[in-house]
């Protein structure tokens, strides 16, 4: 540990599996007191014990981020608990592909209630204890798919464009006022996200064989890697950028 977010409070969305996981531990690792958010309760309190278990601080919520009063409250509770909220990281989000035009109303809905408007939810919640503070930090987890499409995911790379411009638009309404937002956009990472997209183009095993044909790097990321990354934008480290949008993505869309 080199304190590298010592004595700051995150928020991470989507924290019970995957890359949202990964980012609370490897915050939490770095000195973070990290609050678990995610819908799988289960998996939001797994991942605090391990963080607390390797002597971090961390506590857990069960939350539908969708929910505009549920990401109120779990922002002033954290406020209150902790005495401020330091970093968000909006990374809870869906991945429900499908053949547009029979995709139903409840997909597409359910699609940008999490992935776009959850987000803002929690940053409209976030932003005013961290203008008290004069500084913050916000990490929204895009996609690559916020910059290029795929078969299959026209809903989704609606939703992971929206929040594109949605960082773009934070960045510059709060770069005078100490607040950072930034956005990373991954590519393929091997997370349970992508299972129902990868079954649609001809199962996982199909996809990590031929994955160098569309990810130069010739292999899936891992969660860890991404993290990484997480936890430079959300640190001092990064204080020059904001408004940035990063790519991830093993050279996708270096094509």
């Amino acid at each position: 540990m080199t304190g590298r977010v010592e004595g700051l409070v995150a928020i991470v969305t989507g924290a019970g599996s995957g890359i949202g996981q990964a980012s609370a531990v490897r915050l939490a690792e770095e000195g973070a007191t990290v609050i678990c958010a995610d819908i799988n309760e289960s998996g939001a309190k797994a991942t605090a014990e391990s963080i607390n278990a390797s002597e971090g601080h961390a506590t857990w919520a069960g939350i539908d981020i969708s929910d505009s009063e549920a990401c109120a409250a779990l922002v002033s509770k954290t406020a209150a608990d902790f005495g401020s909220v330091d970093i968000l990281v909006n990374n809870a989000g869906v991945n429900l592909p499908g053949v547009f035009h029979e995709v139903s109303n409840e997909t597409i809905d359910r699609t940008l209630n999490v992935n776009v408007k959850g987000a803002m939810f929690l940053t409209r919640a976030v932003i005013p204890f961290m203008l008290k503070k004069g500084n913050g930090s916000i990490v929204n987890m895009s996609s690559v798919n916020g910059l290029v499409s795929e078969p299959y995911l026209s809903v989704y790379s609606a939703s992971k464009g929206a929040l594109v411009m949605f960082t773009r638009g934070i960045a510059l309404d709060y770069a005078k006022m100490g607040i950072r937002c930034n956005a990373i956009c991954p590519g393929w990472v091997d997370t349970p996200i992508n299972h129902a997209h990868a079954k649609m183009m001809g199962g996982l095993d199909h996809v990590y064989k031929t994955i160098d044909s569309f990810q130069p790097i010739g292999r899936p990321g891992t969660s860890r890697e991404i993290a990484n990354l997480v936890l430079f934008l959300a640190s001092d480290e990064s204080s020059f950028m904001t408004g940035s949008i990063v790519s991830a993505d093993g050279g996708m869309t270096a094509q």
